[in-house]
C-alpha cells in the first residue's frame, strides 16, 4: 500500500520513506515548518499537522518561560536609548 506525504501530497514509496509521528514523509519533505531545518524521524514536534524542530516548537508554542523575550527586549532597548532625567534638567 502506498501512502502519501502530508507535506507535498505525492506518493511515498517504501524504499524512500521516513516514518515519523505515524506519517510517512519524503526525506527532503521532513523539515521544520518555520526554520526549514532537516528533521530526523521521531526527533521533532508537530503542531497543526506541521512538523517543527524542538527549538522552534518551544519558541512558538511552548510555555511562556521558553519563548524569546521579544517584547521585553524591545522595551528594554527603548528605555536605554532615552536620556536620563538628570541630564535633561542641566542642559
Amino acid at each position: 500500500m502506498i501512502s502519501y506525504c502530508p507535506i507535498c501530497g505525492k506518493p511515498v514509496y517504501f524504499a524512500e520513506r521516513k516514518r515519523s509521528l505515524g506519517k510517512d514523509y519524503h526525506p527532503l519533505c521532513l523539515k521544520c515548518y518555520h526554520c526549514k531545518r532537516q528533521l530526523s524521524p521521531g526527533q521533532h514536534a508537530e503542531y497543526d499537522d506541521k512538523p517543527y524542530c524542538n527549538h522552534c516548537y518551544l519558541q512558538h508554542f511552548g510555555p511562556r518561560g521558553t519563548r524569546w523575550p521579544t517584547l521585553y527586549s524591545s522595551l528594554r532597548a527603548a528605555s536605554s536609548s532615552k536620556v536620563p532625567l538628570e541630564n535633561q534638567n542641566s542642559s
